[in-house]
């Protein structure tokens, strides 16, 4: 498998899940404006859609958007529990929050990367937000992963679009339990492993 990423992006997400499978694969950095890749290729070419993360199969299929792609990954190893059977309920709840971070969290603070967009138009953006962050909190105080006891790919995805807040000027610190949830998740020896693999692949012009 090869696996198309930019920094400070939402591929961190199946980056982790990688990792935290064990699996082989090779590691592509794209340059997001120019969309050339660390290869020397046009990475329109691999995704017409122009934006990471994109998952290239060894059959030479490529997978597109992150919530299929974790969902994908989790299944080539489903004795890991990071995505339990598809069919059951608590496979549904999963799918529930990959929904809701990628609508209310990942989508929900694009706005805030516009620096050209007015104050008071920024600061509607955060009181959305912020109320989608009171919902996680809640959820938090009650387990230490959304799911409960256990780490699935739905806290990837959140633990990703979660550290893009501070470029964004949003403090996490006002919530207790996001802030224990993140400390936890940098800690674990996938994501450390991941970000050292990215920093390891030098930027693309």
């Amino acid at each position: 498998m090869k696996l198309y990423f930019a920094p400070d992006t939402c591929s961190l997400s199946p980056h982790i899940v990688l990792q935290e499978l064990g699996l082989a694969y090779d590691l592509v950095r794209v340059n997001n404006r120019t969309k050339r890749t660390s290869e020397g290729g046009d990475f329109l070419a691999v995704n017409p859609k122009g934006y990471v993360a994109a998952l290239q199969l060894d059959s030479g299929e490529v997978l597109t958007e992150g919530p299929a792609l974790l969902q994908y990954l989790a299944d080539l190893s489903p004795e890991a529990g990071l995505a339990l059977a598809n069919g059951t309920l608590v496979r549904t709840r999963l799918q529930e929050w990959l929904n809701f971070i990628t609508s209310e969290i990942h989508a929900g603070s694009s706005p805030l990367f516009n620096a050209d967009r007015p104050e008071t138009a920024r600061e509607i953006f955060r009181a959305r937000l912020f109320k989608r962050f009171d919902l996680i909190e809640t959820t938090l105080a009650q387990h230490p992963y959304l799911m409960g006891s256990s780490f699935t790919v739905a806290d990837a995805y959140l633990f990703t679009v979660l550290t893009w807040m501070p470029k964004l000027s949003v403090d996490l610190g006002g919530w207790a339990n996001i802030t224990g949830y993140m400390e936890r998740i940098a800690a674990r020896s996938s994501v450390i492993a991941a970000l050292a693999r990215e920093a390891d692949v030098p930027p693309v012009v």
